[in-house]
């Protein structure tokens, strides 16, 4: 048993985009993410670390799923690579794909004000699943 809670959270910036994420996680298709460092900075969250569980939530914020970090890397965008774009499980999966649809979440919903840059700060984690409700 952890010693504080795992922190619980969802995929993505909508309901729908939380309950589509979650099914690739389910399925096993995704085993990876990736999320703004500058994001973190704004909220002050801390970082993930490797052995760290979350609880992971669908759209209406039940919960569905226990993940457990095996991987943290902060790198720029413009040098993430094929393999992390595939662990995403997104689309088809590959890179050009990874780009496009993340560099139109940071310029839409992105929680401080530089948004995107093609060097930003990327913190790509790896994950498995623990549970699945």
């Amino acid at each position: 048993m952890p010693e504080t809670p795992p922190e619980a959270w969802g995929f993505g910036a909508t309901p729908q985009q939380a309950d589509e994420l979650l099914a690739l996680v389910v399925t096993g298709l995704k085993d990876g993410t990736a999320s703004s460092l500058w994001d973190y900075e704004a909220n002050r969250d801390p970082l993930p670390t490797v052995g760290e569980l979350s609880i992971i939530l669908d759209g209406a914020g039940a919960p569905r799923a226990v993940i457990e970090t095996t991987a943290v890397e902060i790198v720029p965008f413009d040098e993430v690579d094929e393999a992390h774009a595939h662990a995403e499980g997104e689309g088809d999966r590959t890179l050009a794909h990874w780009r496009a649809v993340h560099e139109r979440y940071w310029r839409e919903h992105s929680e401080n004000p530089r948004g995107y840059a093609p060097d930003m700060p990327v913190v790509c984690e790896r994950f498995r699943l623990i549970h699945a409700a």
